[in-house]
């Protein structure tokens, strides 16, 4: 059984349209558009195929980086790329957020359309306009807001994925439906979102999860308040993710970062007993980390200190206190304040150092 929907997101920019259905790639594909398209090096045969000129990238932390935007504006301008172009995505969180950068500075801004191929892609980052892009050695601090003309979603490619792959697309899908509370977390759930789940319970949390997130992006487009507990599980995952010097992908340290910051708030007293959706959810990211097989040995070597000193560092943070998303006692999702001092460090490396001893003995157990 397929599944498809389609809705609007409003932004300042103006609204632009999702459209999520299975056989969507093949068919845009055979449009025959007019236009140029950046898209992941495993889709590059597809578009000479189809005629179209494509900028193929191979998508790792080194193409996210500032350093590698001048060769790709360099591209576009020999492409024949001109103001008026279609500039067209194709792949995951790091295409996308290549793109939106490239065309938000391109000639002064270009219009593209966003066609995700990853689960992560497809439930989070499709919407909301955002690019993050590297420099040097600090992730994410230069970016833009630039939505997408239209964002198409087709579900089939999660047939491609790996089971980590599908487990870093659920994490960000169980975070967002979390975030928004009760309701979305149960609709969530019921689409029975595992690695084995069918392509109709794949497009049903691919919905739920944007119809969460339209709500924090329509209301708060540009980060100032509510879209901010979006943030849950990042501050530790931004971290984790230069420790490992990437070894751990985005949504995999999300997950570890969620299971820090439940640790957190456990060590500063919380007690979730009476709560048992934030047990369900503290089960569901572990059951999803465990298809990472070799997560335990990747963390052997990251150390709660170098942790802790990249969290410090993250540009969420206000001068005089470090600002993290907690799940509070009642078990709703809450931007806390922390002193920059000793006790905040101890909590905090505390926090880290729990959760990395408990993934690290998954091995063990193994």
């Amino acid at each position: 059984m397929s599944v498809s929907s389609n809705f609007s997101i409003s932004s300042s920019t103006g609204s632009y349209d999702v459209d999520i259905a299975s056989g969507l790639y093949r068919q845009f594909m055979s449009e025959g558009k007019k236009l140029i398209a950046i898209c992941d090096e495993r889709f590059a045969w597809d578009f000479k195929e189809a005629g179209v000129h494509a900028i193929a990238l191979h998508s790792d932390e080194t193409v996210k980086n500032l350093s590698a935007i001048p060769d790709i504006i360099t591209q576009l301008r020999k492409a024949g790329t001109m103001r008026d172009t279609l500039l067209l995505a194709v792949g995951g969180g790091i295409v996308q957020d290549v793109s939106a950068f490239c065309a938000a500075i391109y000639m002064r801004g270009l219009e593209w359309i966003y066609m995700p191929t990853t689960l992560l892609g497809m439930a989070d980052s499709c919407i909301g306009g955002k690019s993050s892009i590297n420099v040097g050695e600090y992730k994410n601090i230069v970016g833009t807001f630039n939505p997408p003309r239209r964002v198409v979603i087709d579900p089939s490619f999660v047939k491609t994925l790996s089971s980590e792959q599908i487990a870093a697309g659920l994490i960000e899908a169980a975070k967002i439906c979390y975030c928004r509370g009760p309701d979305s977390w149960k609709a969530y759930l019921a689409n029975n979102p595992s690695h084995t789940m069918s392509e109709a319970h794949v497009a049903g949390v691919i919905a739920t999860s944007l119809a969460a997130k339209k709500w924090f992006i329509e209301i708060d487009e540009f980060d100032k308040a509510e879209r901010l507990l979006l943030n849950f599980g990042h501050t530790f995952g931004h971290a984790l993710e230069g420790a490992s010097h990437y070894r751990v992908s985005h949504g995999i340290a999300v997950g570890i970062g969620m299971l820090c910051a439940l640790a957190l708030e456990e060590r500063l007293g919380a007690r979730y007993e009476g709560q048992p959706q934030v047990a369900v959810l503290r089960e569901h990211i572990q059951d999803l980390l465990a298809l990472v097989t070799d997560l335990p040995d990747v963390l052997q070597g990251v150390t709660a200190s170098d942790l802790f000193d990249r969290f410090s560092s993250d540009k969420k943070h206000k001068a005089d206190g470090y600002r993290v998303v907690i799940v509070a006692a009642d078990g709703s999702v809450q931007l806390k304040a922390l002193p920059k001092d000793d006790a905040s460090r101890a909590h905090l490396t505390a926090a880290m150092e729990q959760i990395l001893n408990v993934l690290r003995k998954k091995r063990m157990a193994a």
